[in-house]
This record gives C-alpha cells, sequence and structure tokens, in this order.
C-alpha cells in the first residue's frame, strides 16, 4: 500500500513538475534559482489550502509540496533579465519575477524566450489575419502572471464580488479582455455581436469550461459524470436522450402540472401564514418576512416532485432534516467552487486542503440525497407489473423524469442517476434566487405589479384551468424572468472554445481559447440596453424589440441559460417553475408586495 502512495506522489510530483516548468530532477540545484526566493501566500489563502502554517509570516510555500524542493534560503539576484515584483499583504510577502519559474542562468532563459517567440509566429501564421486581425496578444489584460492576479483576486475578495470586477474591467480595458489567474486562463467579451460570431463557431459538440472540482470530485468517488461534465460524442448522445424528457414541448405539457400543483401549495401555506401571524384586521393582514427560506424550499420541492414523481412535505411546519441539509450542501458547494477553479485543486486535494474537504463533502451531501430519492423511485416502479406501468403510462399518469428514463431504458442507470443529481444541484439556486429578485422588483414598482396582475387574471379565466393556456396568455410573467436574469443573472458567465479561428472585436482568437461572455455587464450595459436599470417586462415582448433596437447580434443578448445545442438542460424546467410561482402569486389579490430596506 505505501509503494502505491508512494508512486502516485511520484507521479503527481512529476505532473506538476511539467506544468510548473520545474527541474526534472528533485535533487538538482537549479531547481532553487527556477524560483529565485521565498514563494508564500496571505495568510487568509495559506490557512484555506494548508491549516497548519505556525504564524502569519510562514504562508503556505506552494512549491513546497513537491519532494526535494526547499524555497528558505535562496538569494534574490536583480538584473535587467530578473526584475521583482513584489506583492505585500498584511502580514507577509510574494516575491514572484517576470521570469516565474524559469532557468535562472541565461542560456536557459534565451533558449525558451527563443522557443516562445517560435512558437508566437506559429500561431500568427496559421491565424485569420484578414482584415488586419491583431494577435491574442496584443488584447488588453489584467496582468500577465497568473499567480499574481490570484493573490490580488483573494486580497480585494474578487471572488464574492465576480461581476462586480468583470463589469469595471470591461469599463476601464473596453469590450474585450484577457485574464489570467491561478491556473485559469480566458478572453472575456460582453458585446452581442462578438457573442453571436462565438457561438458561430461552437461545432457539432460545443466545448465549455470544464468545471475542474466537479469533475475531480466524480473520478474520485468513482462516479459517472452526467451531461454538464462531458463533450464530445459521449455529451451528444446522452444529451439527445435527455432532451426527450426535459426539454420537448411534450415533456413540457407532461410535467407542467406537477409545477402548478407545488406553486398552488406554496401559496396555499402562504396565505396560512399571513392569516395566522399577520397584523390587522382580518382580511387586510400583513406580514414582513425574510421570503429567501421559502423560496428555497419552494425550489427544492418542485424539483424533486418533476424530477422523481414525488413530494417531500417541505411545506409542513417541520421540513425534513435532510432537505434542509440538502439545501445546505447546494449553497457549500457552490461557494467553494469559484476558488477551487483558479487553485491547482489537484494539489488541494493531495495535502488535503480544508477548502477541498468542504467541497467535496458538500457533493456528498448531495449525492447521498439524490441517491436515497433514485433509490425508492427505483423500487417504487420496480414493484409494478409491466402491464401497470404501460397502463399508468398510457393514462397519461406521469412518473417523473427519473420514472420516465428508468422505463426507456435508453440510458444506463449510473447515467441516469448522474444527471438527475445534476439536475438537482442546478435546480435549487438558479429558481430561489431569480425568484427573491423577482419579489423584490415587483415590491418596488407597483404599477408594473399591477398591470402583471391584470394580465395574469385575464388570462386565467379564458384560460379554464390549464396551466399552459394561461401562461401562454400573459406574456408579461416571462417578461419579468427574462428582466430579472438580466439584471441579475444567477451564472455570470457562458463559456465556449470555438472550434475555429474567429475575430473579436479585430483580435485574433485561436481555435481552442477558452472564450466567456460575461453576462452582468453585458445585461446592465447602456450600449446594448436602453435605461438599461430600468425594470420593464414589456421590453421582452413579441411587439417590442428593446425600444426599437435592432443592433447586429441583438439576438444574443439574454443568454441566463446559455445557447444553442448547449444550453441549459433543466431551462424548460425552471422557466415554468418560475412562471407559475408568480402567476399564483399575482392571482391572489390578497398579495401586494413591498419593498423595505434593511
Amino acid at each position: 500500500m505505501n509503494a502505491q502512495k508512494n508512486a502516485e506522489r511520484a507521479a503527481l510530483r512529476a505532473h506538476f513538475r511539467r506544468k510548473y516548468q520545474l527541474s526534472e530532477d528533485p535533487k538538482d540545484i537549479n531547481h532553487l534559482r527556477s524560483v529565485e526566493g521565498k514563494v508564500s501566500l496571505p495568510h487568509q489563502l495559506s490557512k484555506i489550502i494548508y491549516p497548519e502554517a505556525k504564524t502569519k509570516d510562514e504562508g503556505f510555500q506552494l512549491l513546497r509540496a513537491f519532494q526535494g524542493l526547499s524555497l528558505d534560503s535562496v538569494p534574490m539576484v536583480t538584473s535587467p533579465l530578473h526584475h521583482e515584483e513584489c506583492v505585500q499583504s498584511n502580514s507577509c510577502h510574494l516575491w514572484l519575477q517576470k521570469s516565474f519559474l524559469l532557468g535562472s542562468n541565461k542560456k536557459s532563459l534565451c533558449l525558451i524566450k527563443a522557443g516562445a517567440v517560435e512558437k508566437e509566429k506559429l500561431e500568427e501564421a496559421k491565424g485569420v489575419h484578414d482584415a488586419g486581425a491583431r494577435s491574442r496578444r496584443d488584447i488588453p489584460h489584467t496582468g500577465r502572471n497568473g499567480w499574481l492576479n490570484l493573490v490580488r483576486f483573494w486580497r480585494k475578495d474578487y471572488f464574492s464580488q465576480l461581476h462586480k470586477h468583470q463589469e469595471r474591467t470591461f469599463r476601464d480595458l473596453g469590450p474585450i479582455y484577457r485574464e489570467h489567474v491561478g491556473s485559469h486562463k480566458s478572453v472575456n467579451i460582453m458585446m452581442p455581436v462578438d457573442i453571436g460570431e462565438l457561438f458561430r463557431a461552437e461545432g457539432l459538440h460545443p466545448q465549455r469550461m470544464t468545471l475542474q472540482p466537479w469533475a475531480t470530485h466524480r473520478e474520485t468517488r468513482k462516479h459517472s459524470k452526467g451531461v454538464f461534465l462531458k463533450n464530445g460524442e459521449e455529451w451528444r448522445a446522452d444529451r439527445l436522450l435527455l432532451n426527450k424528457e426535459v426539454m420537448m414541448s411534450a415533456a413540457v405539457k407532461r410535467f407542467l402540472p406537477l409545477l402548478d400543483e407545488v406553486a398552488k401549495d406554496f401559496c396555499q401555506m402562504l396565505q396560512a401564514r399571513v392569516d395566522r401571524e399577520g397584523r390587522g384586521k382580518e382580511g387586510k393582514r400583513s406580514l414582513t418576512i425574510d421570503p429567501s427560506p421559502d423560496l428555497f424550499r419552494f425550489a427544492l420541492e418542485a424539483s424533486c416532485h418533476v424530477l422523481y414523481g414525488e413530494r417531500i412535505g417541505l411545506f409542513s411546519s417541520t421540513p425534513s432534516m435532510e432537505s434542509q441539509k440538502f439545501i445546505w450542501a447546494v449553497e457549500q458547494m457552490l461557494a467553494t467552487t469559484p476558488p477551487l477553479l483558479y487553485l491547482p485543486h489537484r494539489l488541494l486535494l493531495h495535502i488535503g486542503a480544508p477548502l477541498w474537504t468542504q467541497h467535496a463533502t458538500a457533493w456528498d451531501h448531495i449525492f447521498s440525497h439524490a441517491e436515497a430519492r433514485i433509490q425508492r423511485g427505483y423500487q417504487r416502479l420496480s414493484s409494478l407489473p409491466r402491464s401497470v406501468s404501460e397502463a399508468r403510462a398510457a393514462g397519461g399518469q406521469y412518473t417523473g423524469v427519473l420514472g420516465q428514463l428508468m422505463e426507456k431504458g435508453q440510458l444506463s442507470l449510473d447515467l441516469i442517476k448522474a444527471n438527475i443529481t445534476e439536475l438537482m444541484a442546478g435546480g435549487v439556486d438558479t429558481t430561489a434566487v431569480p425568484l427573491q429578485f423577482a419579489l423584490f422588483e415587483l415590491g418596488r414598482n407597483p404599477q408594473v405589479q399591477e398591470e402583471i396582475r391584470q394580465q395574469v387574471m385575464a388570462s386565467w379565466a379564458s384560460a379554464a384551468g390549464d396551466p399552459q393556456k394561461a401562461l401562454q396568455g400573459a406574456p408579461l410573467l416571462k417578461g419579468t424572468i427574462n428582466v430579472i436574469l438580466r439584471l441579475y443573472p444567477v451564472g455570470i458567465t457562458v463559456q465556449r472554445m470555438p472550434v475555429k479561428d474567429i475575430v473579436l472585436q479585430n483580435y485574433h482568437i485561436p481555435a481552442g481559447t477558452m472564450v466567456q461572455a460575461c453576462l452582468y455587464p453585458l445585461g446592465r450595459s447602456s450600449q446594448v440596453f436602453q435605461n438599461p436599470h430600468i425594470f420593464d417586462p414589456r421590453r421582452w415582448g413579441s411587439s417590442s424589440r428593446d425600444d426599437g433596437q435592432k443592433a447586429e447580434g441583438s439576438g444574443f443578448r439574454s443568454l441566463a441559460f446559455g445557447f444553442g445545442a448547449r444550453q441549459c438542460v433543466g431551462r424548460r424546467i425552471a422557466e415554468n417553475e418560475m412562471q407559475l410561482f408568480l402567476m399564483h402569486v399575482s392571482f391572489r389579490k390578497f398579495y401586494r408586495f413591498e419593498c423595505q430596506y434593511q
């Protein structure tokens, strides 16, 4: 066992030596001069990565994780070829060089630089430089050193305010910029015309950024990957099967009554709470609440009903601890994902860093919750005679997405589990948070609230209780969701790696480059939307094209669910879930939302 672990560690060290251009021989003293100084991180970051750091002045030394690398007593070298950059935090220093992790003697440095020049010439030679497109290297950037940028991100808390950082950077650098943070590189764009060009080059198997922490969790726990983490032919085959159960109009018609039932029950629960806890005379009671916990319970109840075909009782006065843990796990998983995108998560896994442990534990809770539900659904379906199962299907009795996939048997049970779990994990906060912002905007725009109410009541009366017809007759509901997701996007970027070279803002972008469309700056840009901060659901109506704007690329201004073949697989569930919620809330005259600032 020890021999196997030593072999794994040796392989991991060899991998990082190659990745970070370290010496192949750990005993070679030249590897000390390849760094030329002490590499330490701010105390807050080092405590997350390496909790055993003794004092604030002894931050985690990144390269100490590799056996044979001792970085404490290396003399600093100053020369025109080796110019230091010093970044100071409250209690420690990060010494890095512009030639970070390159050979320190002039011969090796020249060889490396010569190789880099040749590589750049080859890139330029194969690019699409018609129309005088400039090289990708000329794109404005936020700093060339990824590790310096990572420290800056951490010190300024950009991980929790990434959308605002993107907005400021576009304002400072223009409509396109490069960013290198830790191990993550991307070209960021925000103009619809550029986004359209990117999506036209996505190919038959669109590829976006792989969330490596998620993929690593699946690999270490021996779980199958769902379509969110797959690429290529394998992704396409699974996605086409899933589309039939969650994206097609026939599937929407089947699961819409389940969402409608949950939305009705939520309103009844809220009505009972107003009657019980509200202040004022009967029939005119008012209640001030924080809607966030209730909205998360609504989203989880609706997701379970559609995916598993069963209710889990979250609207009772004592919801199950299991479901509360699931909500906590989703929040924890999402909070720990951004830092792990920029840090060497394999290294964190190897040393047992708290950040990785928290992330993996959250995913374990999510999988445990989904596994229990899937097992119950499987046992329920297996216990039914085939004739009964076929009769239920013929009679229109919907058994949920899980039941449909199991009955058809086109996906293996492991793949069904993987995709159902991803849909569950991605279907709670992505609907609960936009609904909270929707209530916020309706509360501070009473005229819009009343206009929506009147349209919903008229549509409901003519639909004779059919929720699908009622939604079709109330386009302001969909407009409300579109405006909310424009102003408050849950996912702040949509990424693609183009399969061919493209030109964006007259810069040459080689095939395979990670390009991110940044949704928050896009949705609040006055270059794209007139009066972008105004909450007006009518701007998305079929009779209006955003106050007459018909600029090129206007079809790529609403991307909250992505675009094309790789758009969000749960889009139809989320859109209808949110619209039905707002419909029933608006339909009941006793609801008048007001916004209170605290």
